[in-house]
């Protein structure tokens, strides 16, 4: 199974970005140059308690005080092995995770987030077999006291995607769907620049302004009233720099200063009304991981290099805790090799 999910990938991504594009590239086979930025002050990478398990592919969140990280890829020895419905927990000051529910279905990819005084899993993906590994979902559960019940499905099957809380609106943009009536493998998805909001889990999901660019794989965080979306990939031709902001009060989405390389498979927060990106992965070349990390400053609208991760890594996922980035799990190699139970803490 892990074979066929990690060339499917770099067989779609790769292929297309290996034709080659004249001019400056970036390390994805984008024609976005990367600039040189002088280095800030110099930032403290520390370890952070591992996980229980290394896993991939996950959007862990932080809901009543705690880190929950549920579902995504795992591993047995150094590749995967298919997804998992363990779900585990873990405070400030605690060395050990906690196991907690486990997802009713095994899911990679399910989307983590806090919204209307529960912890809500999104979409994602399940896996019936070696051949359809991508069934792409559009359940949503939430979790009441022990038992994950369900809650308002999407509108349309997603994974991928990146969702926020904006006020008391949950928002769930971008992502991949099925293209047509085969929904197992990479190769049948499309991207999308669906949004959608949900007022309360006794609500109806309603359609807000589409995300600019149609793309999967990317990362998000929430300044004040304002949505960034960064990086990330497209089935067709790989990754992409672009950041784009919504305004919650306008509904309508603005162009800002791209980051310095396209990254897809990143994580990102909010720290200090900052947005902070790291890691994710490439497939040209034989593929790669990415070290770099940025830092975007809204009042400058631009981009800054940061200390390179200590254990590169893509499909990790990252929580902002008393003004650090808890960067979570991952691979530290493309595709699915080298999964991994770090959890490495980033001070800026």
């Amino acid at each position: 199974m892990s074979e066929y999910i990690a060339f499917n990938r770099r067989q779609t991504v790769g292929l297309l970005l290996g034709l080659g594009i004249a001019g400056c590239t970036a390390p994805d086979g984008s024609t976005n140059p990367v600039t040189e930025t002088a280095k800030p002050t110099p930032s403290a990478w520390q370890a952070g308690p591992k996980l229980p398990f290394a896993v991939q592919e996950i959007y862990p969140c932080m809901h009543n005080g705690r880190v929950h990280l549920a579902g995504g890829f795992v591993a047995e020895g150094e590749r995967i092995s298919g997804p998992t419905d363990q779900h585990v927990s873990w405070g400030v000051g605690s060395q050990t995770w906690t196991p907690e529910p486990s997802l009713p279905t095994p899911r990679h990819h399910p989307n983590l987030i806090s919204f209307d005084g529960h912890l809500l899993a999104i979409g994602g993906f399940e896996s019936a077999s070696a051949d359809a590994v991508w069934i792409t979902q559009s359940g949503v559960w939430k979790l009441v006291g022990t038992t994950w019940e369900d809650a308002p499905s999407l509108p349309q099957p997603n994974g991928e995607s990146v969702t926020c809380v904006l006020g008391d609106h949950l928002h769930v943009c971008g992502g991949r769907k099925p293209q047509g009536g085969s929904n197992a493998s990479w190769n049948d998805h499309t991207d999308i620049a669906d949004h959608f909001v949900l007022t309360g889990l006794d609500g109806i999901w309603e359609t807000a302004a589409p995300l600019p660019t149609a793309r999967n794989s990317a990362a998000s965080a929430v300044i004040g009233d304002s949505w960034h979306v960064v990086g990330g990939r497209t089935v067709a031709d790989g990754n992409t720099p672009v950041h784009e902001v919504y305004d919650v009060n306008e509904d309508r989405w603005r162009t800002v200063a791209p980051m310095p390389q396209g990254q897809g498979g990143l994580a990102a927060v909010a720290l200090d009304q900052k947005v902070y990106a790291f890691g994710g992965e490439y497939f040209n070349d034989g593929g790669g991981v990415y070290p770099e990390c940025w830092v975007y400053d809204p009042t400058a609208d631009a981009w800054s290099a940061l200390p390179d991760m200590p254990n590169p890594r893509h499909g990790l996922g990252a929580v902002a805790i008393d003004g650090k980035a808890y960067v979570i799990g991952g691979a530290l190699q493309v595709g699915g090799n080298q999964t991994s139970d770090l959890v490495e803490v980033f001070t800026p």
